[in-house]
């Protein structure tokens, strides 16, 4: 017979959740804007981007790899599309569709150097994030693209729910985040994402064909970063080659704050979005109350430590 422990989450699956609400118990004492309808939307739609980059990064990061090069990437294809649309004159959804192409190719190529070439996924990504870089600064010429077309900053509009205005862009995340958590609990190509990150010499001997697996993780984190580039564009309403700098440390520390493992095989997507939403609402709350943004580094540096400690510490409380 299961107990009342048996039945409750693992308190690692709680554990970013309760952070998400004593932050916000905490920053809704210090202001009283905090819990306002249009200051949460806000938080939402600065973490958009980072949190559809943080999708891709839980794929890999669950798989026992890493992708540096996700924020530069992201940047590339957020350039593509606005200068195919904006120079050549292509119809926006072909334009849109190319920009999703160069950085799915970058996928595919990462996770071609990993699975077939047998190169670590951290050398892989850091060299990939400096090619990136500079065919961004190369192709744009270092200029900001601007005069884009409607549709390409169609998800940065917004619509009204009870008065507060929410974003169409952080509903696609939402929908994003929904969808790949159904992905890796409900179908068999999920089980394997973990599988491999658990044990990939184990998966392999049992049939799975584990370096197909790993590539299909790299090239659909790709796709993820593409879908960014286009949220970046909607959000900001220019192509950015400066964008992407900081990016992947961010959705690495959303990863991470969202309770998966970076030695693979264990977290929940979810979690991801949690661990996204926790630095948002850190940001968004000191801000409030006035801190210098050196100060907000500063905070999410130390909550990294912390959440990487927590999973050192669980990982040996379960040998």
């Amino acid at each position: 017979m299961r107990t009342l422990k048996d039945k409750l989450p693992p308190l690692g699956t709680l554990g970013p959740f309760i952070a998400l609400l004593a932050a916000c118990a905490f920053f809704a004492t210090q202001s009283d804007r905090f819990l306002t309808g249009g200051n949460l939307s806000l938080v939402l739609q600065q973490v958009m981007v980072v949190g559809v980059i943080a999708i891709g990064q839980t794929l890999i990061i669950l798989t026992a790899g890493i992708d540096l090069s996700c924020g530069m990437v992201m940047a590339l294809g957020g350039v593509v599309m606005t200068k195919f649309a904006t120079e050549l004159g292509l119809p926006p959804a072909l334009a849109i569709g190319c920009g999703l192409a160069v950085t799915t190719l970058f996928g595919l190529i990462n996770g071609l150097l990993v699975t077939r070439i047998k190169l670590p996924p951290f050398i892989v990504t850091l060299g990939t994030l400096n090619i990136a870089f500079a065919i961004t600064q190369l192709y744009s010429g270092s200029q900001t693209i601007t005069g884009l077309p409607d549709a390409l900053t169609a998800l940065g509009a917004t619509f009204s729910i009870g008065g507060t205005e929410v974003a169409w862009g952080t509903l696609l995340m939402l929908a994003l985040f929904g969808l790949t958590w159904f992905v890796l609990r409900e179908t068999a190509a999920g089980r394997h994402v973990y599988a491999v990150g658990n044990n990939a010499e184990a998966t392999r001997l049992v049939g799975i064909p584990t370096q197909k697996v790993l590539l299909g993780v790299y090239v659909v984190a790709g796709l993820f970063y593409g879908i960014a580039s286009l949220l970046s564009v909607a959000r900001t309403g220019v192509g950015d080659p400066n964008a992407g700098q900081t990016e992947n440390l961010d959705a690495i520390t959303a990863v991470v704050l969202g309770g998966t493992s970076l030695f693979g095989g264990r977290g929940v997507v979810l979690g991801t979005l949690v661990g996204a939403l926790i630095v948002g609402v850190f940001r968004n709350g000191l801000t409030l109350m006035g801190v210098s943004s050196i100060y907000q580094v500063l905070v999410t540096g130390v909550l990294v430590i912390l959440a990487v400690a927590t999973d050192q510490l669980s990982r040996k409380g379960a040998r």
